[in-house]
Formats: structure tokens, sequence, C-alpha cells
């Protein structure tokens, strides 16, 4: 099982977007947790103007995922994300 990471923040429409498909993979074998840049001043400072920012754990490692287009179904994000995860896991 792969954990995603997904730094957001209010009013980020595009936070809002990628985290409904991120939500509609937790039924594939994913497991999403967001976290508000502004509850943590670090997360603020490194984070502030580049949300939504993604991560994927796999196996311990946390990698940074490349920023994907709004566009992108969840389907397609799904497919790259599991792309991901098995070039990581061999």
């Amino acid at each position: 099982m792969a954990h995603l990471i997904l730094y957001s923040k209010p009013g980020c429409h595009l936070c809002e977007g990628l985290q409904e498909k991120l939500e509609s993979l937790t039924a594939k074998g994913f497991t999403l947790e967001v976290r508000d840049i502004t509850q943590q001043p670090e997360w603020q400072q490194a984070y502030e103007y580049d949300v939504p920012v993604l991560y994927l754990v796999v196996e311990g490692q946390t990698l940074g995922v490349p920023r994907f287009s709004p566009r992108l179904s969840a389907a397609e994000i799904e497919r790259r994300l599991q792309r991901l995860t098995l070039e990581r896991s061999h």
C-alpha cells in the first residue's frame, strides 16, 4: 500500500481539485493524508507558493511527486502514481 501526503491550504482551488481526485484513489490501495500548511509555520514557509505539493511514501521512502496538470483525470493520476510506486519497490 502506498501513502500519499498532500500539502494544501484553504481556498486553494488547485489543492481542492487534486485532493478530490486523490480521495477517489483510497479505494484502490492508496492512503491519503492532507496537511494544511497554515497549521505549521515550517510547512507554510516551505510550501506557501508551491501548493499543492504531493509526496508518495513507498516502503518507508518519501518521494516527491512531479506536479500534475489540473486537467488530468483521477484515472491518469492513479496510473502515474502506480508507475512511481512500482519503480520504487523494485
